[in-house]
């Protein structure tokens, strides 16, 4: 236990910011879930507007610094990727 005032201080400021943080982190594992259940289902419509809610999840998660802008672009990729190979598939 830290015995300093500021450390303290810091100690009750981490305790907060990791509580916020995993709400947050959470909340984009959900997005990304129900993304996936939609691609499992292939409704095309479906698969657009989860598409655009998790796009949002991701970037609200990298401007508060849970993501990396690096890591964000790679998730959006890679989802998007997955719905224009869906889409792909259906059109053959």
């Amino acid at each position: 236990m830290p015995n300093i005032k500021s450390a303290k201080k810091r100690m009750r400021q981490t305790i907060k910011r990791t509580a916020r943080n995993r709400v947050r982190k959470e909340k984009l594992k959900k997005a990304v879930k129900s993304y996936r259940g939609a691609l499992a289902v292939g409704d095309t419509q479906v698969i657009t507007d989860e598409l655009k809610k998790v796009t949002k999840a991701i970037d609200k998660a990298q401007v508060k610094g849970i993501l990396h802008k690096n890591t964000a672009s790679r998730r959006k990729s890679r989802l998007a990727r997955a719905a224009n190979r869906l889409a792909a598939a259906n059109k053959a």
